[in-house]
């Protein structure tokens, strides 16, 4: 007779306890690396730009001559009506003299310079000047003045004699100083306009308007030549109570820089105004060659510079939060990337904008993190850059959508 063997109860729960362990590992395992598997950076995709738009500039020229103008630090500006020849500059010609001689005997800001004392070489000079109707004023030997006094008689009244005699003081003759200002002239890139002798009384002294533009530049960035010819009257030993042969000093913005009157040339300006727009000063350089006299010219540098004027533009490149890219999560969540601030710029004129957005890798973040940056790239104007933050939190999705969307980070 058989028998039957039994086996132990907990010898046959063994394995399904087994089992249900392993599973329970298996689930375990499979949550914990769900939970906290990392996640990959968020899509991100940029956004269309509308560039901000701007007209040519309609400017008010006269109908003579040769004029050209321009704005400091907008290159673009530039323009020019009338001939491109090389015209008779009068005057203006002293400009060249008073930045040839400070190039040789150089003196600062605030400063009187050497003293000069004026020999009867230098004095024989009134009468030279005198016969041929030029500007003159006292000179008699044995005269000292300083640098700057005399520098004051050159080109606030513009006296001839004082440029000769300057001229003679620094290089010895006026066949040395025609030298040095040819050297000069070669050196500063001013390869249209040719100067003969210091006064501008010689017709042969000429240059084009887009040279004097440049003379004019170099003139405002010696700080002794644009303090002098920003002067209105001044009183010197001898010479007496002088006035600035520039009538326009002082009236919109005119600062300078040096008339010239000649038969040959007609009435001449080289000018400078300074206007404040979009919170800093820009200074407009010109010059008109030609005109009739310095009334009907004066009228005309006014109404050139008001449209010049008229042409700075403040643009806006961004408001603060306008929108350059999107972050979008696997999750379906999504978070703009915004500016940070706002950004304008000051154009002169027609102007070009373009802006380039780049954004960092961002998985998630909190509002107004910073994600990236979008450049502004603007005609006749250094790059702007502004940070990118994010408009709203990029927050973890949470335990459950791991579990229920695995490893879709």
């Amino acid at each position: 007779m058989s028998r039957v063997v039994r086996r132990p109860r907990s010898a046959v729960r063994r394995p399904v306890t087994i089992s249900v362990v392993a599973v329970l590992v298996l689930v375990a395992g499979y949550l914990v690396a769900a939970a906290v598997v990392p996640f990959g950076p968020a899509s991100a995709s940029t956004t269309t730009y509308s560039a901000p738009t701007s007209s040519v500039p309609a400017l008010s020229f006269p109908g003579y001559g040769a004029t050209a103008v321009e704005a400091t630090d907008f290159p673009e500006s530039l323009r020019t009506s009338g001939d491109t020849k090389p015209r008779s500059i009068a005057s203006i010609t002293k400009i060249v003299t008073a930045l040839v001689v400070l190039d040789e005997k150089p003196m600062a800001a605030g400063e009187s310079g050497p003293a000069i004392t004026f020999t009867p070489k230098m004095e024989s000079l009134y009468a030279k000047y005198a016969a041929m109707n030029g500007e003159v004023a006292p000179m008699p030997a044995g005269l000292k003045l300083t640098e700057h006094q005399a520098f004051q008689v050159m080109l606030m009244k513009s006296a001839n004699n004082y440029a000769g005699a300057l001229a003679i003081w620094a290089f010895g003759s006026i066949a040395e100083y025609e030298q040095a200002a040819t050297k000069w002239l070669e050196e500063h890139d001013l390869d249209d306009t040719t100067i003969h002798e210091p006064t501008g009384l010689d017709p042969q002294n000429t240059s084009t308007a887009t040279d004097l533009v440049d003379l004019g530049q170099l003139a405002l960035a010696d700080p002794v030549v644009k303090e002098i010819v920003g002067t209105k009257d001044v009183t010197i030993p001898t010479v007496g109570e002088i006035e600035n042969s520039n009538k326009l000093l002082g009236l919109d913005g005119i600062e300078g820089i040096k008339t010239g009157t000649l038969d040959e040339a007609g009435a001449c300006l080289l000018f400078a105004a300074t206007y404040e727009r979009g919170g800093r000063d820009v200074t407009v350089i010109g010059v008109m060659l030609g005109g009739v006299d310095h009334d009907s010219l004066d009228v005309d540098v006014q109404r050139l510079l008001r449209s010049v004027a008229d042409n700075f533009q403040v643009v806006p490149l961004t408001h603060a939060g306008q929108t350059f890219g999107t972050f979008s999560t696997p999750w379906q969540d999504e978070a703009d990337a915004v500016t940070a601030e706002a950004a304008e710029v000051l154009v002169w004129g027609k102007t070009k904008v373009r802006a380039t957005a780049h954004l960092d890798e961002v998985t998630l973040g909190t509002k107004g993190e910073r994600v990236g940056t979008v450049r502004f790239t603007v005609t006749d104007h250094d790059p702007v850059t502004v940070p990118l933050v994010l408009e709203r939190t990029i927050d973890d999705p949470g335990v459950w959508w791991r579990w229920t969307n695995p490893f879709q980070g």
